[in-house]
């Protein structure tokens, strides 16, 4: 009888790891991550032509360049932000029980939140209509900065669940994924050109 629940205590200990490596289960999907990378990124050139559209009415260069050099800084904020979220959220999980590390990641997320939110109010003052100048037409963002948010805080928390289920460097290399190059914003310099 004890050799039985043996095999079923190894079989599900190796279903519980299995299950939290596999990227397409929900425990371990980071792709909202992604998504929110390439959400922040997509604004540049959205800014930049309404600049550029600016510029041409108005005769007038400058309007691009000091606007383009204005839309770096704000974007810099964000950039090093995000590097930095994704970092705490890394620690938060690794080095803490998991009721500390969910207060953890709350604060953290909420900090991005912020400065998503700060950064859209940027772009979406900066872009509306009837503003700087007049320039007819609303720029359209797909940018929410609560549901990018919820979305971010929810695949963590779920990778803190697949990391629980986790051993040492096993768990470091799951979560390290979100730390890659793939997850890091483009620098602005490459995309305002």
């Amino acid at each position: 009888m004890k050799r039985y629940n043996l095999l079923i205590v190894l079989l599900l200990l190796i279903f519980n790891v299995t299950t939290a490596q596999k990227k397409g289960s929900p425990a371990a999907d980071f792709s909202s991550v992604k998504e929110t990378k390439t959400k922040i990124e997509n604004t540049v050139p959205l800014v930049i032509q309404h600049l550029q559209a600016i510029a041409t009415k108005e005769g007038d260069n400058n309007i691009l360049t000091n606007g383009k050099k204005a839309l770096g800084k704000e974007y810099g904020i964000l950039e090093s932000e995000w590097r930095l979220y994704r970092i705490n959220m890394n620690n938060c999980i690794l080095n803490n029980s998991s009721k500390k590390a969910k207060k953890c990641m709350e604060y953290h997320t909420l900090y991005l939140r912020n400065t998503l939110i700060n950064y859209n109010n940027y772009i979406t003052n900066l872009t509306r209509k009837n503003g700087y100048l007049g320039v007819e037409g609303d720029t359209k963002f797909d940018f929410k900065p609560a549901e990018l948010a919820t979305k971010l805080s929810e695949a963590y928390f779920n990778g803190n669940d697949a990391a629980g289920r986790m051993k040492g460097n096993q768990k470091k290399e799951f979560l390290g994924q979100t730390l890659a190059d793939d997850y890091k914003l483009r620098p602005y310099a490459e995309m305002a050109q």
